[in-house]
């Protein structure tokens, strides 16, 4: 127990350079405490505490501003820049040498059961205020953009951002991106083309229903 908690006290010196202190580091580091908050609620959680381990997770929350679910499988040297805002649900599974900042949520995208949060592999950096949502995987050594929606697996050494988010380096090399503003998907326009297509064939129907009418008083 002890030398994982001094891996994670050195992962905060690696990747701070802000981090001064030890004894500052442990004691101010709402990042750190989260993580070892999660490893207590955790433990409950495999052995079927789960409203102890809730109660964990919730006062962790209070005082650090993370909300990671007990059943959240979290690997080693995961480093919390910040963290206020974070969201990590129940099925995530989050591999080694994980970085994320604050604001971004790893979550479900409706009530589903079953696996229904993301999975991180290793290395994988997810900036500021980044939403990851569904079961999709995020593949290792990938970057996230800061405030990106990625509703779709990314491939290994890729970088995504956007919203939707779209992969614009994958490997090193820039991904070609249509740029044709003008085929742009208007969902406005269309709704508005499908209701003058239901008005002409009504008008068609009326017109055809007022000629029969017209018919029949003629004859009569």
């Amino acid at each position: 127990m002890f030398s994982r908690m001094k891996e994670d006290i050195e992962v905060v010196f690696e990747q701070d350079p802000a981090a001064r202190r030890v004894v500052e580091v442990v004691l101010t580091y709402a990042g750190l405490h989260a993580i070892w908050s999660h490893r207590v609620a955790h433990a409950l959680f495999k052995r079927k505490l789960f409203f102890l381990a809730r109660v964990v997770s919730q006062v962790s929350r209070f005082f650090t501003g993370i909300e990671i679910h007990p059943g959240a499988k979290i690997g080693r040297r995961f480093f919390i820049d910040h963290g206020m805002g974070i969201v990590i649900g129940e099925t995530c599974e989050i591999g080694n040498d994980v970085t994320i900042f604050q604001g971004v949520t790893l979550g479900g995208t409706g009530k589903e059961r079953g696996k229904r949060h993301p999975t991180l592999h290793d290395n994988v950096l997810v900036a500021t205020g980044a939403k990851v949502l569904g079961s999709i995987t995020i593949g290792e050594n990938s970057k996230v953009g800061a405030g990106s929606v990625v509703l779709k697996d990314v491939p290994p050494n890729a970088t995504v951002v956007g919203i939707p988010g779209t992969v614009v380096v994958q490997d090193g090399v820039k991904v070609k991106r249509n740029l044709d503003h003008q085929d742009l998907p208007d969902p406005v326009a269309d709704k508005c083309d499908m209701l003058e297509h239901k008005i002409s064939v009504l008008r068609e129907e009326v017109k055809r229903l007022s000629d029969e009418i017209e018919k029949e008083r003629t004859v009569k």
